[in-house]
């Protein structure tokens, strides 16, 4: 038996990350069925990607959720709607059918036709900025990471954090206390995180809890994939090893439009321009969300992000259904939408 290659819907959507499954939700109170295409293996996008334990403020509602709970409870919002996803997969191409629909097919093959689409791409694909170390590659997922899934993953590590932003102090200060022992190594002493974090990092420093190394990384020390060891080098006291079995590199993200780029679509400066409507594209049929879009006022916030959903699939559903007479409802009011939820 074949596995299907070959997909029919009502929407797709482009990312999987909270703009994207909320997206999914708002689609389902107007009956629309969605396809998610993500790069990750996963759902969550760069909330669980790169802070998935670290705390988020400014989710209403929430005074404090973590970007894992975030994407969990997205998921189980939109479970009414069973959309159905395609992770480990990019969107590669985007034509246009005889009869007006959107074809996407992935970089593995997938094809899925509808009427809309919905790019929720976040900033576009990314990737962590590596260090500049020869064989890194071969030591990655066993001793080297780029991010913080699991913080258990890290306890009892004899741990190196290299980095000088926000990420590197904030791992620092969290895993400090489940480490075996951190290092902290960045190329100088000035740092580009929360001062805060800093005057924490620094006193940690001064009681003997954690080190700090002023300094360049050269090269691993051990057989692939498990290092022993860290060389350095600073103008101060030339090379030498610091003793570890983990490295963590925060070194930021290089983001990339990637075939996004190619779609047709009118780009500023790597972004989506919209209209504050529809939050259509300059192509018909085409939405763009979240921060991969650009408009007068916008804010890079997920809340926004979570707005320009529900007013793009107002005009989703006209296209979609154009014979259909568009009936605002209230979830609280309305014992269709209720149905719909499974809890009426």
């Amino acid at each position: 038996m074949t596995e299907q290659t070959e997909f029919t819907t009502d929407a797709i959507i482009i990312g999987a990350g909270p703009v994207g499954l909320f997206a999914v939700f708002e689609l389902g109170l107007l009956d629309i069925k969605a396809h998610l295409i993500d790069i990750l293996d996963r759902a969550g996008g760069q909330c669980t990607e790169l802070y998935p334990e670290k705390p988020i403020y400014d989710i209403p509602a929430h005074p404090i959720i973590s970007g894992q709970q975030l994407t969990d409870s997205l998921m189980k919002q939109i479970e009414p709607f069973s959309p159905t996803f395609h992770f480990g997969q990019m969107a590669e191409t985007v034509t246009k059918t005889e009869d007006g629909k959107w074809r996407v097919t992935t970089d593995l093959g997938t094809i899925i036709t509808a009427p809309v689409m919905i790019i929720a791409a976040g900033g576009g694909s990314f990737m962590p900025k590596k260090p500049a170390v020869p064989d890194i590659e071969s030591y990655e997922g066993i001793s080297v990471f780029y991010a913080v899934r699991k913080m258990e993953q890290f306890r009892e590590k004899n741990l190196v954090i290299a980095g000088g932003g926000d990420s590197a102090l904030d791992w620092t200060l969290n895993l400090l206390p489940i480490a075996k022992h951190v290092t902290l190594v960045h190329r100088r002493d000035d740092f580009r995180a929360a001062p805060d974090s800093v005057n924490k990092m620094r006193e940690m420093v001064a009681v003997g809890k954690m080190t700090l190394k002023i300094c360049d990384l050269a090269s691993i020390e051990g057989a692939a994939p498990q290092m022993t060891g860290l060389k350095v080098k600073s103008k101060e006291n030339g090379e030498e090893v610091i003793s570890c079995d983990t490295l963590l590199a925060f070194y930021g993200l290089t983001m990339k439009l990637g075939p996004i780029a190619n779609f047709g679509l009118n780009l500023h400066e790597n972004l989506i321009p919209v209209d504050t409507e529809k939050f259509e594209t300059s192509t018909q049929g085409i939405f763009a969300i979240g921060d991969i879009n650009t408009y007068p006022g916008k804010l890079k916030l997920i809340l926004s992000g979570f707005h320009e959903g529900a007013l793009m699939a107002q005009q989703a559903f006209r296209y979609i259904y154009p014979d259909k007479k568009l009936r605002f409802q209230y979830t609280t009011s309305s014992s269709d939408l209720q149905s719909k939820l499974g809890v009426a």
